[in-house]
C-alpha cells in the first residue's frame, strides 16, 4: 500500500516536526496494520423489481432510497418520476452491504425479461462481492522529553474503491460496474498546504494534538508540534463504509501508540492521556470510565506477571468521535491464555457523552452492540484471498463472534449534558474497542500487538518470538 500512487491530504502541519524529532531525547515510532473486514450481514441481500410500460418499481432494503431511485433511472434510461423505490426491511449492514447491488440486479433483469424479478444473493456472493471496510497502514512517530509528548507525526495509507453509489455513481458497487459504469477513482496527487481548519471527520488526527490550521486550533489535545498526512490508494477490492469507517482504524493506531508512549516513560495511561488533552468533554469521559472501572494508577505492563498459565490485564482507549461528534472512553479487562494465545475480554467499562440523552435504554443498547461488534472485529475478523479470488466466503472461512460466546460484563456510564447540542452515539463505542483490547493484552503479557485481528495464532507467535529473543 505504501508503494502505490496515492491521493494525498495534509490535515495539519506545524512545519517543525523534523526539527523536533531530530533534537528529541527520545523518539518512539511504530507501524499499525488494519485489515479488510466485511459487514457480513447474517441474511443475504435481496430485492424485487418490476419494470414495465416505462415504469419501474423496486422493493429494496437500501439505506438510500432516493439515490437508489436515481441510479435505477439512470441505468434504465427512465425519467426520474417514473421510478419508485419502496423500502422494505432487510439485513442490517452498519454501512453498505449488498442491498444496492441486488437492487440494480433486479431492475436490470426485470427490464430485460419484461417480468417481475426477485434477486437474492447466495452466502458466497454476498461475502465475496460486498464493499469491505478499508484496509489501512498507519505509521506513528513521536518525540518525548522526561514526562510529556513534544511532537507527534502520523502518516496513514487507506485503500479505497467505490463506496455508496450515491445519486450518480452506479459503478461504486459490483453490479453497477459490471453494467459498464466505472467506480469513483483515486486521482493521485501530492498534498497541498492545509486549508481552512482541521475537521477530524475520519479521526485521522490523534486526539492529543492541538490541530492548529491558519491560527485556529480544533484538536482535542495540547501537542503543538504536529503533522498528519493521509494517502488514499486504489484498492483491488470494493470498499465502503463499515461501522466507524476509517475512524476505528485510525483510533486503533492512535490509542495503541499513546499506550506505547506511556510505557516508554512508565506513565499511568489515564493520567498521561488527561495531561495531553485540552477538550474537557474528552477528559471527562476518560476520568468517568477510569473511576467506574476502579482504575489502579500504575504504568503498563503489569509488574511481575507470570509467564505460564493465564494472565490478566487492563487497557484504556478514548476518542473524540469525528473531532466533536460524540465522546467515549472504555476500560477493558482481558485474560490471555499463554499456552493457546487466546484472548478473552472479561469486562468493558465505558463512558459516553453524546450531549442531551433522550432515550437512555436506546443509548445503552447502541453502546453495548458497538462494544460486542468491536470485540469481534478486534479478535477474529479478517478478509483473506488467494491469487484468484476472495476465500472468506462463509462463516467458517470468515470468523466472527460465535452465538455461544461467554459474554463479557459491559458497564455503561452515560454523561447527560443538557447545555450542548446532541451528537452521534452509534459509532463512538465501537471505535475504541480494538485499541483498548490491544492495550490490555500488553498490560497482561508485555507483548505489543500492532496488527488486527488479535487471533490466538498471532498472540501465540508474538509470545514465542519474545521467548526466542529472551534465550539468545
Amino acid at each position: 500500500m505504501r508503494k502505490q500512487p496515492s491521493q494525498d491530504a495534509l490535515l495539519v502541519d506545524s512545519k517543525d516536526i523534523q526539527q523536533q524529532l531530530a533534537a528529541a531525547r527520545t523518539v518512539v515510532q511504530a507501524t499499525y496494520i488494519y485489515p479488510y473486514q466485511m459487514h457480513g450481514s447474517v441474511g443475504a441481500s435481496c430485492a424485487v423489481a418490476e419494470v414495465k410500460s416505462g415504469q419501474a418499481t423496486v422493493w429494496s432494503a437500501t439505506q438510500s432510497v432516493y439515490p437508489t431511485r436515481s441510479i435505477v433511472a439512470k441505468l434504465l434510461g427512465l425519467p426520474l418520476e417514473n421510478v419508485r423505490v419502496i423500502y422494505v426491511r432487510g439485513s442490517g449492514c452498519y454501512g453498505l452491504n449488498g442491498a444496492d447491488t441486488v437492487s440494480i440486479d433486479a431492475a436490470l433483469l426485470s427490464h430485460a425479461a419484461g417480468k417481475p424479478v426477485r434477486v437474492q444473493l447466495s452466502r458466497q456472493d454476498e461475502m465475496a462481492w460486498e464493499n469491505y471496510g478499508a484496509a489501512c497502514v498507519i505509521e506513528q512517530r513521536a518525540a518525548l522529553d522526561d514526562n510529556r509528548i513534544i511532537a507527534w507525526d502520523c502518516e496513514t495509507w487507506a485503500a479505497s474503491k467505490g463506496g455508496r453509489p450515491g445519486y450518480d455513481r452506479p459503478g461504486n458497487v459490483i453490479s453497477g460496474m459490471l453494467a459498464g459504469n466505472a467506480p469513483e477513482e483515486i486521482q493521485p496527487h501530492p498534498a497541498g498546504e492545509p486549508r481552512g481548519e482541521l475537521r477530524n471527520r475520519s479521526n485521522a488526527a490523534p486526539s492529543y494534538i492541538a490541530g492548529c490550521v491558519n491560527g485556529k486550533c480544533n484538536g482535542a489535545g495540547t501537542i503543538r508540534s504536529e503533522r498528519v498526512l493521509t494517502h488514499t490508494v486504489a484498492s483491488p477490492f470494493f470498499t465502503g463504509p463499515l461501522r466507524s469507517p476509517l475512524r476505528i482504524q485510525n483510533t486503533f493506531a492512535h490509542e495503541c501508540f499513546m499506550d506505547e508512549l506511556c510505557a516508554r516513560i512508565k506513565a499511568d495511561p489515564v493520567a498521561f492521556r488527561v495531561q495531553h488533552l485540552s477538550d474537557a468533554r474528552l477528559s471527562d469521559v476518560v476520568k468517568a470510565a477510569a473511576q467506574a472501572a476502579r482504575w489502579e494508577s500504575r504504568s503498563s505492563p503489569k509488574a511481575n506477571a507470570t509467564r505460564t498459565g493465564t494472565v490478566t490485564g487492563r487497557g484504556i482507549a478514548c476518542v473524540a468521535y469525528e473531532g466533536n461528534n460524540g465522546y467515549a472512553a472504555v476500560v477493558t479487562e482481558v485474560s490471555v491464555d499463554l499456552e493457546s494465545g487466546r484472548v478473552t475480554p472479561k469486562s468493558f467499562t465505558v463512558a459516553v457523552d453524546c450531549g442531551p440523552i433522550s432515550n437512555p435504554d436506546g443509548l445503552r443498547n447502541q453502546t453495548e452492540g458497538g462494544i460486542l461488534q468491536g470485540m469481534s472485529r478486534a479478535l477474529l475478523e479478517e478478509i483473506k484471498w488467494d491469487s484468484k479470488r476472495i476465500t472468506s466466503t462463509d462463516w467458517e472461512s470468515y470468523n466472527s463472534l460465535y452465538l455461544d460466546l461467554e459474554l463479557p460484563v459491559i458497564a455503561v456510564t452515560l454523561i447527560n449534558r443538557t447545555d450542548v447540542p446532541a451528537t452521534g452515539a452509534g459509532e463512538t463505542a465501537i471505535t475504541i474497542v480494538p485499541a483498548a483490547i490491544g492495550n490490555a493484552v500488553f498490560d497482561a503479557t508485555g507483548i505489543r500487538l500492532r496488527e488486527v485481528p488479535f487471533t490466538a495464532e498471532r498472540v501465540r507467535a508474538a509470545l514465542l518470538a519474545r521467548s526466542t529473543q529472551a534465550t539468545r
